[in-house]
C-alpha cells in the first residue's frame, strides 16, 4: 500500500518499487502502476519494512526538491534519514554550540524540555482521569498527577546539573508508565497487557504502538529544527551521542503525551485491536500492514486539526507545533532569551 497524507508518501507493503518518471514518481508492485505523485507534491517520504525499492534516480529527485527519504523498521523504528545538504544560517548554528558549551544556558534549555513534559503528562492524567469509568482508576491517575506536580516544584529549584533535571525526568517517567495501563478501559487491559516500557524491539502491542508513533514525531521534530536551521544532533537535555538527533529527542519531550494520547484514543474506540499487530520471532511485537495504514492515517489526521495557539491566539493545526516550538527555540538561542516548552490545556 501506497498513500500520501498531509503532503508525505507513506510506502508499507513489501514488494513496493519506486522508480523515477520525469518529475514523478512512479510506486509500482509486480510491475503494476499504483500510484504516481509529482514530486512537489512532497515533503517527505517515508519507507517501512526492508522489501521495498528505491531507485537512486529516484533518491536524487528527492533531494533535489527537498523531500527527505526515512526509512523505519517495521515496527516504525527511523533507521536513516536520506535529504541534500542541510540549509540553514550559520550564525544560529554557532550560537546553538556556544550554548550547547556554556552549562547554564544547557541546564536551562534542558529543565524547560522537561518542564514541558510533565505538565503535559499531567494534561494527559488529568483527560485520563476525568474519562475513567471506576473511581479507582480515576483516584490513581489523580495520584500520579500530584506526584508529577511535586515534581515540577521540584524542578524549579534544581542546581545547573543535568543529572539531576535527568533525573527528575527519569523518575516522573517511572510514575507515568506504571500507572499507564489505567489510561486503558478496564475491559482492554487484558487485550492489550501493559508491563512497564521496553522496545528495541517493543515486546507488546502497546509498546508497539508507542513506539511506532514516538518514531513518527521524532520525524517531525528533526524535520522542524532542520527547516529552521538548527542542528538535530546537537541537544542539551540527551548528552551527545554519534548518530543520534539529540535536540530532536529534547523537541519531542514535550510532544510525547499528545502521541500518547493518540495511541490510548485509538485503542479505547477499539479502532486499533489485538489483531492489529502480530508477534514476531524473538518476541518483537509489530503493527500488521493494516495496522500501520489505520496508524498513520490517524496520527496525520489528528495533525490536521485545529485549535487556537496559546501564545498567538491564532488557530494552527497541530502539525504546526514542532515547527513553531523551533522557531521560539531558535530564537531563544539567537537572543538569549528564555526557552517556553508549548503546555496543551
Amino acid at each position: 500500500m501506497a498513500q500520501t497524507l498531509q503532503n508525505t508518501l507513506y510506502l508499507l507493503t513489501p514488494g513496493l518499487s519506486v522508480h523515477r518518471d520525469g518529475l514523478a514518481l512512479r510506486i509500482e508492485q509486480e510491475h503494476q502502476l499504483k500510484l504516481s505523485l509529482p514530486v512537489h507534491n512532497l515533503e517527505s517520504v517515508f519507507v517501512f519494512g526492508a522489501d521495498i525499492y528505491l531507485s537512486p534516480a529516484v533518491l536524487r529527485l528527492c533531494w533535489e526538491h527537498g523531500a527527505a527519504v526515512c526509512f523505519f523498521t517495521d515496527w516504525g523504528r527511523l533507521e536513516a534519514r536520506l535529504e541534500g545538504v542541510p540549509r540553514g544560517s550559520v550564525m544560529l548554528r554557532r550560537a546553538q554550540h556556544r550554548a550547547a558549551d556554556t552549562l547554564a544556558t544547557t541546564a536551562s534549555l534542558a529543565r524547560a524540555f522537561v518542564a514541558g513534559k510533565l505538565h503535559n503528562t499531567r494534561w494527559l492524567l488529568a483527560r485520563s482521569a476525568r474519562d475513567a469509568a471506576a473511581g479507582e482508576d480515576a483516584s490513581a491517575l489523580r495520584t500520579v498527577n500530584d506526584h508529577l506536580a511535586y515534581l515540577l516544584r521540584e524542578l524549579e529549584r534544581t542546581p545547573d546539573d543535568l543529572d539531576i533535571i535527568r533525573g527528575v525526568e527519569g523518575r516522573a517517567a517511572a510514575l507515568h508508565f506504571d500507572m499507564f495501563a489505567r489510561h486503558l478501559r478496564a475491559p482492554l487491559r487484558a487485550q492489550f497487557p501493559f508491563d512497564g516500557r521496553n522496545r528495541r524491539p517493543p515486546r507488546d502491542a502497546l509498546n508497539g504502538l508507542l513506539s511506532f508513533l514516538y518514531a513518527l514525531l521524532r520525524h517531525d521534530c528533526t524535520s522542524a529544527l532542520t527547516a529552521v536551521g538548527l542542528d538535530p544532533f546537537i541537544g542539551f537535555l540527551h548528552a551527545d551521542r554519534s548518530g543520534r538527533e539529540s535536540l530532536a529527542l529534547d523537541l519531542m519531550e514535550e510532544f510525547r503525551p499528545w502521541v500518547e494520547r493518540t495511541a490510548l484514543t485509538l485503542v479505547n474506540r477499539g479502532e486499533l485491536k489485538p489483531a492489529h499487530f502480530v508477534i514476531r520471532d524473538g518476541g518483537a511485537v509489530e503493527l500488521t500492514e493494516p495496522g500501520r495504514k489505520l496508524l498513520v492515517a490517524a496520527y496525520q489526521q489528528r495533525k490536521a486539526e485545529e485549535i487556537t495557539h496559546p501564545l498567538f491566539k491564532e488557530k494552527v493545526r497541530y502539525a504546526q507545533f514542532t515547527f513553531i516550538q523551533a522557531r521560539l527555540l531558535a530564537r531563544a538561542l539567537r537572543d538569549g532569551a528564555a526557552y517556553e516548552p508549548h503546555l496543551f490545556t
